[in-house]
């Protein structure tokens, strides 16, 4: 059953979002003294383990009751924590970036997962994205991170944009299933769906952080107010975290049962292999949860050219390095 307390939530994000509560108490604390933290995922994939390890004990730990609420975007979870529904989120930094460049109370705290792990993906007939112009192109939300990431691969190749449907179809395997049965005639989905394209005729035609490697996938998020009314929690929060992706990267046989447990992947399902190796392989995470300033301001001025932001914004008014800087000092050496 959803926790009450996100019965509050507009109706619009009620209805996208399912609920995955872990309730920890820290050994010897009762319920009156565990602190409540609410923290935003995207909707569970086949790299989960990596998302949820903070669960198997880590919250508990630094004396957090840990809630964690799972939105279908990361525009939805942005919205959620802008109206004081959740403490933090992790998502794409891009829509913060521009929340915050329209009066957004944003902080970006920390990058776990640098790498990009999107690609286009068509049926093995299409040769070129140049042959995608006039087709439906599968997005996620318009200003989603994997809508905002399709679009800088097709300039980067020389395709505008504007040439090709851009359509709403849902989530990563909305998207895979859509171009799978013909619905698009491709779709930018996460490269875990590699390992089992070639049964359905198709094959990923680019991988997007090929074409852009600076272009940052998941940062975690949280505000200025509540950075300053709850300081501690979010550094014990952070702590948290760090050392549970540490645990995650070290720890591969619990980091994909973790996921198959969170996810319902079937065990001859190839794709949690395939990602936890991939992201090892490609360096694609980051559990010391870095904040890569060049990368963001490189996003900055991306999004200037792509025309989501009028002019670059300040990266030190949305980035809070405070947080991570103490909480690494909690979390012990690496």
């Amino acid at each position: 059953m959803p926790d009450a307390g996100f019965h509050r939530l507009r109706p619009a994000a009620a209805a996208a979002i399912a609920i995955a509560l872990a309730s920890f108490l820290a050994p010897g604390a009762s319920a009156e003294t565990a602190t409540p933290w609410r923290h935003g995922l995207i909707s569970a994939h086949g790299d989960a383990g990596f998302f949820y390890m903070v669960q198997n004990g880590f919250a508990e730990k630094q004396g957090l009751k840990l809630e964690i609420v799972q939105f279908k975007t990361d525009i939805l979870a942005l919205q959620a924590l802008i109206a004081g529904e959740i403490d933090s989120f992790e998502g794409g930094p891009d829509g913060s970036m521009v929340a915050s460049a329209r009066g957004g109370d944003l902080k970006i705290i920390g990058c776990d997962w640098p790498g990009l792990p999107y690609g286009i993906f068509t049926r093995k007939d299409v040769s070129s994205l140049a042959e995608l112009k006039g087709k439906t192109f599968a997005i996620s939300a318009p200003s989603a991170n994997p809508a905002v990431v399709a679009r800088a691969v097709l300039q980067k190749h020389g395709v505008d944009p504007a040439s090709v449907n851009f359509a709403n179809l849902g989530g990563d395997l909305d998207r895979f299933k859509a171009v799978a049965a013909g619905v698009a005639a491709a779709g930018i989905v996460s490269n875990e769906y590699v390992p089992i394209a070639e049964k359905q005729g198709m094959k990923m035609l680019a991988a997007a952080r090929d074409a852009l490697p600076d272009y940052l996938r998941q940062c975690m998020m949280s505000s200025t107010k509540l950075l300053a009314a709850r300081h501690d929690d979010a550094v014990h929060f952070m702590a948290a975290e760090i050392q549970a992706w540490r645990y995650a990267v070290a720890h591969r046989d619990e980091e994909l049962k973790l996921t198959r447990k969170i996810t319902g992947i079937k065990a001859d399902d190839p794709r949690p292999e395939f990602v936890y190796d991939d992201a090892m392989r490609s360096h694609a995470v980051d559990p010391e949860f870095t904040i890569p300033v060049q990368k963001l301001q490189w996003m900055n001025e991306e999004l200037v050219k792509e025309g989501n932001l009028k002019q670059a914004i300040e990266l030190a008014k949305v980035i809070d390095p405070d947080i991570r800087a103490k909480a690494l000092a909690l979390a012990g050496a690496k």
